[in-house]
């Protein structure tokens, strides 16, 4: 596939990258969920292609042995070091792969299919001065759709060699922004950027409102 268009790059945040989680095989839906037909698309060329609108690059986080289907030829791969140790340790990884080449990064998931390029915007504008900028509802956040400085590689890796996995924990350890989601909705009005398709039911309800088919 071939790189971002020069429209795109035109609308991006400078200095800003983005990472991709590929997370689990998901069971539940009887494939790994990265490979889920969507439209023309399979679900991570549809949230790779959503996030490169607005961030410049965007590095993929995968299993070591997980397959990926073809991706634009300015996204990075990565493999976790270490299987298992959820998503602080591929924002690790992903971060670290983007350090020399930004200051910060926009991460999400793979299952992220009606991601919002105004979303990511929105998010992003909020980091200011900070460590992070993350999503909060009600006492819930939402990590894998926050904002974070590369330079907070050195501070996730101890958490996660502590085994500390959670994100929270790094959350709760640095400056980082509550952004509340209702502030969200002005650009985002239904927040389908905070929903993961982690059900065959969410699968097909995604397909319906982007109004495309499994092909």
């Amino acid at each position: 596939m071939a790189g971002t268009s020069e429209s795109q790059q035109g609308s991006r945040r400078a200095g800003c990258g983005g990472i991709v989680m590929c997370g689990g095989r998901s069971t539940r839906m009887g494939q790994p969920k990265l490979s889920l037909p969507f439209g023309s698309e399979v679900m991570l060329q549809r949230v790779v292609r959503l996030l490169g609108e607005v961030v410049s690059p965007v590095v993929v986080v995968a299993a070591r042995d997980q397959e990926l289907p073809e991706l634009p030829d300015d996204v990075l791969v990565c493999r976790d070091e270490e299987e298992d140790l959820g998503p602080l340790a591929g924002l690790a990884v992903g971060l670290s792969a983007l350090e020399e080449k930004v200051d910060r990064a926009f991460a999400c998931g793979c299952d992220v299919p009606l991601l919002k390029p105004e979303f990511v915007r929105a998010v992003i504008d909020q980091l200011g001065d900070h460590d992070a900028a993350v999503p909060k509802e009600d006492d819930f956040y939402h990590p894998l759709a926050g904002i974070y400085r590369t330079s907070l590689v050195p501070r996730i890796l101890t958490i996660v060699r502590e085994r500390r996995l959670r994100p929270l924990f790094l959350i709760e350890s640095v400056d980082a922004v509550d952004i509340p989601v209702e502030s969200l909705r002005t650009v985002d009005p239904d927040l389908d950027s905070l929903v993961n398709t982690n059900t065959p039911e969410a699968y097909e309800a995604a397909l319906q409102k982007a109004g495309v088919s499994a092909e």
